[in-house]
């Protein structure tokens, strides 16, 4: 198979259809773990995920989900590679990533601090973001529990409808 423009399109497209296994409103593209797809001279596509975290356990599913879908494309030899640098952050979430969690009632994550390379001041108090509730909108919400369904996500609860709802949190 020739390495064609069409050919990694396709590829592509197909990778970008694979949903996330803990939050199954978003694909992989919209979190945006999936780094990269390419077809090689030999017609292997090769696809790069990166964990949003070290020890992410959905990792092992992504894998085997993405490359069941590019097989099911009709590619015959795939390749899923772990791509650990630089690191996953929550500004890869696409803004349709954004608006399907919030859909889903679950809050998108605020702005991820910046990332310098220079010292972080150090702060001796908790700051906590504004989480605006995704079922009414008020800002007036409340951590209820840092952990959620899983690691990433915080459980919240609004003060104006009284409905819980998870929050991704910032990384």
């Amino acid at each position: 198979m020739v390495n064609t423009d069409l050919t990694s399109r396709r590829a592509r497209q197909a990778a970008e259809q694979v949903s996330d296994p803990e939050m199954p409103m978003l694909t992989l593209a919209d979190l945006g773990v999936l780094r990269d797809v390419e077809v090689t001279a030999d017609g292997t596509v090769v696809a790069g995920l990166t964990p949003t975290y070290s020890g992410c356990p959905a990792m092992a599913e992504m894998r085997a989900d993405l490359a069941a879908r590019l097989r099911a494309a009709g590619f015959e030899k795939v390749e899923v590679r772990t791509v650990l640098s630089p690191p996953w952050t929550t500004a890869w979430i696409t803004p349709e990533g954004r608006r399907k969690l919030a859909e889903a009632g679950i809050a998108p994550p605020a702005p991820a601090p910046g990332r310098t390379g220079k010292p972080v001041a150090l702060q001796l108090l908790a700051t906590r973001p504004a989480v605006p509730c995704p079922q009414c909108g008020s800002a007036d919400t409340t951590e209820t529990s840092r952990f959620s369904a899983t690691s990433c996500k915080a459980l919240w609860r609004c003060r104006a409808c009284l409905e819980p709802f998870e929050y991704v949190k910032e990384i």
